[in-house]
This record gives C-alpha cells, structure tokens and sequence, in this order.
C-alpha cells in the first residue's frame, strides 16, 4: 500500500487518510476488542482490516463497489480499538474521512434519518404514529415499511419518556453558568433525562440554560453525509453563540466526540462527568433496589468517565449497581446502524441481553437514548432509563446551593 507514486497532500481526503492509516502497525491488538470482528471472524470485519481497505480505497487501488465497502459500512464506530492501539491510530477520524470519500450509502435510511434528526417534526408524527397504533400492524405491511423503518417503529419510546419537562425553580447560579444541549433523538425521546439534569445542575449551584433542540450531526458525519453533517454544525455554532454561557453540557455521549470537534474552542463536557466533579454539593435519598449499568461505546471511548459515572451512582444510598461486562462491547445501536443493518444489530443486542438476565436488575441504567431503545426493543419487559433520571429522582429534598 505504501508503494503508491502519487504525491498526496494532507489537505486532500486521500491524503488525509494514507496519513492517519500509516500510523498502523498491523500488530492485530485490536482484533478481539472489535464487536465485529468477533461477531464475523472476518479480517475484513476487523479495524487491521478496515484500515487496509481504506488505504487501498484511497490510493485508487481499489473501486469502491458494494463488496468493497461493505465492511466500512458495517463498522460500528466503536472506538473499541482506539483505546488499545499501542500506535495510537486515530480510527475514528480515519473511518470518517473514508465514508466522507465513499458518500452515503445508496440503500441508507435518508428519509427516516431525515426525520429523526428533526425533532420537532418528529415528536409531531411520533405522536400521530403511536394514535394510529402503527407498530402493530407495520410488520403485516412490508410493501410499505421496509426493513429500517420496521426497525424504527419497533423502538418507539414508551408514552413517559415524551411528557413535558415539569417548571423549575430558579436558583442563584453561584458556581457559574451551563448550557445543555438537546440534541435530537435525545431531545425527542428523553426529556426525562433533559430534566433530570436541569435539576441536578441547578441544585448543585449552577444556571442552566437550554439550547433549542437541533441534531448536532453525528450521524451524518459518521455515514459520510458531509453536507448535512456541515449544515448541522454551522447551527450547532449559531446556537451556542447566543448562549451565555462557560460550558456545554450532552446528557448522552453520543453527541459529545461530534460537538468536539465542531467547537473546539468550547468547552464541551459530558453532564454526568462534569457533575461528578461536584457530587459532594449533592445527597440523595437511598434506594433500595438492583440495577444493571450499560456503559455505552462512547461513554467508555470518548467521555472516559465511566468510573465517574458508577462512582455517582454510589452515592446512592442501598443501590446495588451490577456492571454488565465490557465484552462483547457495542450493542449494535451505533447511530444508524441499527436502522440500516437491523439483522446485525439484533446479533449484536442478543449477546448483550445475554449477559443481563443473570443480573435479574431492577432495571437497566445507560446513558445513550439510541441504547436504551435498542436493548428494550429485544426485551420488552425490561425498564430502562438514564441514570441521570435515577439520580434526580432521589435528590434529597432542600438539596438547593
């Protein structure tokens, strides 16, 4: 692959992805940690193997036909492998500029996408869905739904997780000024959380304030769907400029490493990391009941906060926490590919339910909206929630700096 004549300049996307793809070593480390790899035993289905893709791709070695690019699109962008490159192999930027060469997939969800990452329309006909009792009768019509569309009715979220978030006492702001961010699915689909973490934040000292609720263009960035993805930071930015504020705060990992890199001159902050820092400001009352923690991908690879997050859970009185394993990793959500490859994503689901029932939780605690739904789709009996909600819930009453 190094052999290529052709100059190349870090600026072009070719350029850009023989840099990062040359700081591979092929030591195959990755290999075991890679949900799909493991899911397939496939070298093709594997970071080692995906970065030679890309290479090959990039140098014109190779024609980007639908074999050629199908393990790039099944990559779950996990960032499993970043965190045990010897290398340092910046995997997540390269798969974005390999799908940024290659475009959307043609098969991809574009419509549906569409309107998830609007979340005012989509609370609009979310709404009407759930009147006309769609998800009963979707599966009896597959001329009319195809199979990410089924995919997407079967997580619609329960009837709580859509109330309107209740009026908020105002407090002083003494430790400085939050934004939050709403982002879309999270927006549209738990508000509890959005809540949730208002309460918190407020009680813990700080003024919050709320960004509209805007898709913050993750997962068009990571389909290679750049002009939308552009479109979506630029409003990102106009937002946050009219915000008087010192730090944004995502209450799902999810939007975090995207928000990053739109405004790198911000301070973006997961919110349960940012109140871990502040914990001792807060007590809650105790609980006495079993929960499973989820760590999502990105909480574990991009906030890298999860002792945090379990550290805040503890300070709940008689909660009894069970961390579901690492292995097998990603659930299979991962943006849009439980819409665009919903047979994968239920494999990948199915081995971490797996690990669950043994649990016998309560109910089951994840940070990411796209998780939660994902996994409660495969066990409809299973509660879930943020653990943000959880923690507002038992906030010890006169809890108010």
């Amino acid at each position: 692959m190094s052999d290529d004549p052709r100059p190349r300049s870090k600026e072009d996307p070719a350029g850009r992805i023989a840099v990062l793809a040359d700081q591979c070593v092929l030591c195959g480390l990755c290999q075991p940690h890679c949900p799909t790899y493991v899911l397939d035993a496939n070298e093709a289905e594997s970071p080692r193997g995906r970065i030679r893709l890309a290479q090959a791709l990039a140098s014109g070695e190779l024609t980007a036909d639908a074999t050629i690019r199908l393990p790039l699109d099944h990559c779950l962008s996990c960032l499993n492998c970043e965190s045990v490159c010897p290398s340092g192999v910046c995997f997540g930027e390269l798969l974005i500029q390999t799908r940024a060469l290659l475009g959307p997939r043609p098969d991809r969800p574009t419509a549906l996408l569409g309107l998830l990452t609007r979340p005012r329309l989509a609370r609009s006909l979310l709404a009407l869905a759930r009147g006309l009792r769609i998800r009963r009768w979707a599966h009896r019509l597959p001329w009319l739904f195809g199979n990410a569309e089924r995919a997407a009715l079967a997580l619609l979220p329960t009837r709580g997780t859509l109330r309107t978030a209740r009026a908020l006492p105002p407090f002083s702001g003494a430790m400085g000024r939050v934004a939050l961010f709403q982002g879309c699915v999270s927006g549209l689909a738990d508000s509890a959380a959005l809540d949730a973490a208002r309460h918190l934040l407020r009680a813990a000292g700080f003024r919050v304030h709320t960004l509209p609720p805007v898709c913050c263009g993750a997962i068009d960035l990571h389909d290679g769907a750049t002009a939308s993805a552009a479109a979506a930071a630029g409003r990102v930015a106009r937002d946050w400029a009219d915000q008087p504020a010192d730090t944004l705060l995502c209450i799902t990992p999810g939007c975090l490493g995207t928000l990053r890199r739109d405004l790198p001159d911000v301070i973006v902050e997961d919110a349960m990391g940012f109140l871990g820092r502040h914990v001792e400001r807060l007590q809650f009352r105790p609980l006495d009941e079993r929960v499973a923690l989820h760590m999502p991908c990105t909480q574990n690879n991009v906030a890298r906060n999860g002792a945090v997050v379990r550290a805040l859970l503890d300070r709940v009185p008689g909660l009894d926490v069970r961390e579901l394993p690492a292995t097998p990793g990603c659930c299979g959500a991962a943006g849009s590919h439980g819409l665009t490859f919903p047979e994968r994503a239920e494999r990948l689901r199915d081995r971490v339910l797996g690990h669950l029932a043994p649990l016998s939780p309560d109910r089951l605690l994840s940070s990411n909206i796209g998780c939660r739904l994902h996994l409660a789709a495969g066990d409809h009996a299973l509660a879930t929630e943020h653990p943000l909600t959880l923690l507002a819930r038992q906030l010890q009453p006169g809890t108010h700096h």
